[in-house]
């Protein structure tokens, strides 16, 4: 059994709401567990919960600097345009402008993985979403970043 502190939790998800809930229901036997109640847990916030969290996460291409565990896996994460050009940079800062202004919040996307060229096709394609579609893309992304923090943390990573 495993106990995690907030502070850990919060490192995964910045959501008040997502961390005391989350904690209240450890300690966690296994990884497992511990995913399926932060998707049961996540399925429930509210907007302003997830607005919470998505205000702790730099905008694409914007690596953060810092030396805390969230900052760390936030460069990590988004390692994929470390070799960007300036012309996909510029476009994606473009980009994350528009979103700005048409969603009112950070483009999220799950980074991991995924190149800036793709992290700019997404953005470019989500900019087409109504708002209603793209809360959708975007709760769903919020968590597959946070269970593959949740897999880190567990791991001591």
């Amino acid at each position: 059994m495993r106990e995690l502190s907030r502070e850990d939790l919060r490192s995964c998800c910045s959501s008040t709401t997502w961390v005391e809930k989350v904690a209240a229901r450890g300690p966690y036997e296994d990884l497992d567990g511990l995913r399926r109640v932060s998707g049961s847990v996540f399925a429930e916030l509210a907007w302003d919960d997830v607005l919470e969290a998505l205000a702790a996460h730099p905008r694409i291409g914007e690596r953060p600097g810092g030396a805390g565990r969230e900052a760390a896996w936030s460069r990590a994460e988004q390692s994929g345009t470390a070799d960007a050009g300036g012309d996909v940079l510029g476009a994606l800062r473009e980009g994350n402008a528009a979103y700005e202004s048409r969603f009112g919040h950070v483009y999220l996307v799950r980074a991991t993985g995924r190149d800036a060229a793709e992290l700019l096709a997404l953005l470019r394609e989500r900019l087409g979403h109504d708002e209603e579609t793209e809360r959708g893309v975007v709760r769903e992304e919020l968590s597959q970043i946070v269970e593959l923090r949740l897999a880190k943390l567990w791991e001591g990573r």
